[in-house]
């Protein structure tokens, strides 16, 4: 196991991408420690990436890009204008209110941040918004994207974890919202604070009901995608095909924003993207699979077990743990590595303390949704933060001042965290009732 976790940190810290520094020290524990075991190598690469489950992820991924792709981004912005643009900081409210629109669409943090960003990062700074305020909330708010469903993060927990796709879904959808109603508080906190502007745009109830109906169409995507699993009409991968379909059916007919030449954009980005992601996974089971011969998870779960703390300490441990771990590694190969080291010994302590709940497997779920929104948070800090690294391509700021500016709204997250952890409920209700 030293020989594994040093070479893994060597490897990390010259630079090496996760995936390949995952599979060289992986190579390096063979050679050095179990020679005889190297013809296990490409028996788990493979076997990492044979899952029908999988299907899932390119093809959310690739909705994601359809809708994008359909300009739908600008309908769901004067839709929000139109709820909360007559506050004051009216182009911050709508910032966080699109991106919670825009999160159960895409389904992606950094599709949010480059379609949200691009528009009202410059628009904002136009009217008067701070670059650093502008440029963090847009990065602050774009963590809804993996948090509210349909959510790829989310399908790769259930993969790696082996639970129901449907089952987190649900249970990210109240955390989700929480995590932007907390972001409206803050952002008109600040904004009576420091006088920024209203919009001129006026509540009206008949055109906002009016624009309902002719947004009806994007906002029910969700409800779609995500119904299909919870109610048993489909399968998440099925799902996953339906949303295409019906992405490419807005685009090409209600729109008519979605071009041969767009269409072959989308296609082509989500196949970079979902290779990417398949290449981490492959090198991911690998190292995985030596943990588990090398009896870590096992282990550990002894140890904490041996500490006697209870579940919320417990869980309180994981937050800190998740949240520092988010900070060098990305999102998919953090939930890789993070759920079979850490996911027995929440089931050790938690399963007793959550069965009245009367959901399958609860700790499981409830811990797959605090690693999700924990991990939304590394998403926007240094050095790896991948949404950081979009922003500052857009906004052609430092990441180091975007950060600054996504702090007071990063804690949203955090408050979050510890609200679902203190009432589990908030994770467990939706399943409980839905799945029933």
């Amino acid at each position: 196991m030293t020989i594994l976790l040093l070479s893994l940190f060597l490897f990390l810290f010259l630079g090496v991408p996760i995936a390949y520094s995952l599979g060289l020290s992986a190579l390096c524990y063979f050679v050095v420690h179990e020679p005889g075991l190297m013809v296990v190598m490409p028996q788990r690469l493979m076997a990492g990436m044979d899952s029908y489950a999988l299907i899932a992820l390119p093809l959310f991924i690739f909705m994601g890009q359809l809708m994008n792709a359909s300009g739908i981004t600008r309908r769901l912005i004067d839709y929000c204008m139109l709820l909360v643009g007559h506050f004051r900081g009216g182009l911050g409210l709508v910032n966080v209110s699109s991106s919670m629109l825009f999160g159960g669409i895409s389904g992606s943090s950094a599709s949010d941040t480059a379609s949200i960003g691009s528009i009202l990062i410059p628009e904002m700074k136009r009217r008067g918004y701070p670059e650093d305020f502008a440029a963090g909330l847009t990065v602050a708010s774009s963590t809804m994207g993996m948090i509210i469903p349909p959510s790829i993060p989310m399908v790769l927990f259930a993969v790696t974890a082996q639970q129901s796709v449907g089952t987190l879904f649900l249970g990210g959808v109240i955390p989700g919202l929480m995590v932007g109603v907390f972001q409206i508080v803050f952002t008109l906190w600040i904004s009576a604070k420091k006088n920024y502007p209203k919009e001129d745009a006026e509540f009206e109830l008949r055109k906002l009901l009016v624009e309902t109906g002719r947004s009806a169409y994007i906002l029910l995507l969700p409800v779609f995608v995500v119904g299909a699993v919870v109610f048993g009409v489909a399968t998440a991968t099925e799902s996953a095909g339906l949303g295409v379909f019906y992405a490419i059916v807005i685009g090409c007919f209600l729109t008519r924003r979605l071009t041969r030449a767009e269409f072959i954009k989308a296609l082509r980005q989500s196949i970079l993207t979902s290779a990417k992601i398949m290449i981490i996974i492959a090198f991911s089971k690998l190292f995985i699979w030596i943990l588990a011969y090398e009896r870590l998870p096992d282990g550990l779960a002894e140890l904490v077990k041996g500490f006697d703390l209870s579940f919320f300490w417990l869980m309180l441990l994981m937050i800190v743990i998740i949240l520092l771990a988010g900070t060098f590694i990305d999102v998919s190969p953090a939930i890789l590595l993070l759920t079979p080291i850490f996911l027995p010994m929440v089931i050790e302590v938690g399963a007793p303390h959550l069965t009245h709940y009367e959901v399958d497997d609860p700790a499981s779920i409830l811990f797959g949704v605090v690693l999700v929104v924990g991990l939304a948070v590394g998403a926007c800090t240094p050095p790896v933060g991948n949404c950081l690294n979009v922003c500052s391509v857009i906004s052609g700021l430092g990441i180091g001042t975007i950060f600054r500016g996504a702090l007071p709204f990063l804690a949203a997250n955090v408050l979050t965290l510890v609200m679902i952890v203190l009432f589990p409920s908030l994770v467990l209700w939706l399943p409980k009732i839905l799945m029933d």
